[in-house]
């Protein structure tokens, strides 16, 4: 008997229609999978390695800065964290690309990601050179994939309807900017910047379906 399907998707494989309908996020999940396997796997001497490698740090963005911007989005830290970050993906990344479409999403979280790097690396040199921070920061490990995150936390606020949307704003808003205000990492900062920058994608989200308001009719 065949399989009921729709325009919309597959009704009777959610699971199966849910990934074709935002491949980026899953295809991007899953090559952070393999990462985190192969760091699971690796003796501590090649995990440092290929943690310092492929990191956004002063040291890889001067030297090697295509690899260090496009690499350390496909790495985490730590290997264990890989259930997080699936649910994290699942929840922000994945309705975020299919309400907007692959390319705008990806756009978002790109620019978010690369802009986020560079500046918050540039605060860390001006640190070095007013000697607020060692000179060691120039070789930390850089992992940047939360910052993508940030960008898709933030131009998701437009997909709610009024009231939910302000309440989700404060909620995010609080969760980004109090660690920014309290710890001044430059990790804070960069999620700070990319909140801003999902924020800012709003014209992106014109013409885009939002959720219904509680009790309102069609309009």
């Amino acid at each position: 008997m065949p399989s009921k399907t729709s325009p919309g998707g597959e009704p009777s494989r959610p699971i199966r229609s849910w990934v074709r309908s935002s491949p980026g996020t899953h295809v991007w999940l899953a090559v952070i999978a393999i990462t985190s396997l192969v760091i699971a796997l690796s003796p501590a001497g090649l995990e440092a390695y290929l943690l310092h490698r492929n990191s956004s740090n002063l040291h890889q963005l001067s030297h090697h800065p295509v690899r260090a911007l496009l690499g350390s989005a496909f790495w985490i830290e730590d290997p264990a964290g890989i259930l997080l970050y699936a649910v994290l993906f699942e929840v922000l990344h994945a309705p975020v690309e299919r309400w907007l479409g692959t390319a705008k999403w990806l756009f978002t979280v790109a620019t978010a990601h690369i802009a986020a790097t560079l500046i918050s690396q540039q605060v860390v040199l001006a640190a070095i050179h007013l000697h607020d921070v060692p000179r060691s920061m120039a070789h930390v490990v850089d992992i940047g994939v939360s910052y993508g995150l940030a960008a898709s936390a933030g131009i998701l606020t437009y997909r709610l309807a009024r009231p939910w949307r302000w309440f989700y704003l404060a909620g995010v808003l609080a969760f980004f900017l109090v660690p920014l205000a309290t710890d001044r990492t430059y990790t804070d900062l960069g999620h700070a910047i990319s909140l801003a920058i999902g924020l800012a994608c709003y014209p992106l989200t014109r013409g885009k379906p939002v959720a219904p308001e509680h009790g309102s009719g069609a309009h």
